[in-house]
């Protein structure tokens, strides 16, 4: 794929031919990574819900686009926004919208449930096979961002560890199918990162337990507790969003990209110890974690 780049005395951004999409790009890590992409050259067309995210993100090298990936004729508008581009090519997608829904599993409604895997599913998958035709045509990549969440699933965050485990099956079956065609299929696996997702789940959280039956608080409030104290942490201990930003723009640039990238150690070790230690250990472990006894 050829990359055009030049350089003047006063600016390190170098110009490109490409294109890269990037969803859920009104704050966090896919903000960050609409800059950062911004910066290395890239037009970003960078997904966002509403207009006032739009107004202020736009920038050099930034276009943002109104993007529900839950909405057919949204995911369709950006489909033919890359297709009028005759000039430049699509290097990659970036899968990153997504909202937490944390309660523990008994408590959370079937249309909570769907909620979750509309946007953590569905959706991406809409967008992927929206977008598939261009990235083939010019051996582009997807990359999606997971979480550790899909690797372990902690007391308390089923529905989203679900839509991220269900991800990482999408995302092997994709890149075993779409490989021999020159689309490289990319996860990035952050650990804990300082992102307005923390805010809001601890509010959806909090709206959610409110549901709850008094049979339900009496079983799950001590859990409620714990996992709030886990996700009000995560802003305390976590990274900051340009770091997963920086691995994205690696996973994109790569000549050979792996198929798999860490962010933060907490995520490598979390990685780690699921593939070593026993089920049973690794519950105990989890709950010493969350100070659950």
């Amino acid at each position: 794929m050829n990359r055009q780049h030049h350089t003047d005395a006063n600016s390190t951004r170098h110009e490109t031919s490409e294109l890269v999409v990037v969803t859920g790009a009104s704050t966090g890590i896919g903000r960050a990574t609409a800059k950062r992409l911004a910066a290395d050259g890239f037009h970003v067309l960078a997904g966002v819900r509403r207009q006032a995210d739009a107004d202020r993100l736009a920038a050099p090298g930034i276009e943002p686009v109104i993007l529900d990936i839950t909405d057919e004729a949204h995911v369709a508008a950006l489909a033919e926004r890359v297709a009028r581009d005759r000039d430049r090519p699509l290097r990659a997608l970036v899968n990153n919208a997504g909202i937490a829904v944390n309660a523990p599993v008994e408590t959370v409604a079937l249309p909570e449930w769907r909620r979750q895997f509309d946007v953590g599913v569905f959706g991406q998958i809409a967008v992927t096979q929206a977008l598939l035709p261009a990235l083939l045509a010019h051996g582009g990549r997807v990359v999606n961002i997971g979480s550790v969440g899909g690797k372990v699933a902690m007391p308390g965050f089923g529905p989203y560890s679900g839509a991220k485990f269900a991800m990482e099956a999408v995302s092997d079956a994709l890149r075993r199918e779409v490989e021999e065609f020159g689309v490289e299929v990319v996860v990035v696996t952050p650990g804990a990162v300082r992102t307005s997702m923390n805010e809001s789940g601890v509010a959806t959280a909090k709206r959610l337990a409110g549901t709850m039956t008094p049979d339900q608080h009496a079983r799950y409030d001590k859990l409620t507790d714990a996992f709030l104290a886990q996700i009000e942490a995560f802003d305390k201990d976590g990274v900051e969003p340009e770091r997963a930003a920086a691995v994205v723009a690696r996973a994109i640039t790569a000549r050979k990209p792996r198929t798999r990238y860490q962010v933060g150690r907490d995520a490598a070790v979390i990685v780690r110890v699921a593939r070593l230690v026993p089920d049973r250990l690794l519950d105990r472990m989890l709950r010493r974690r969350m100070k659950l006894g």
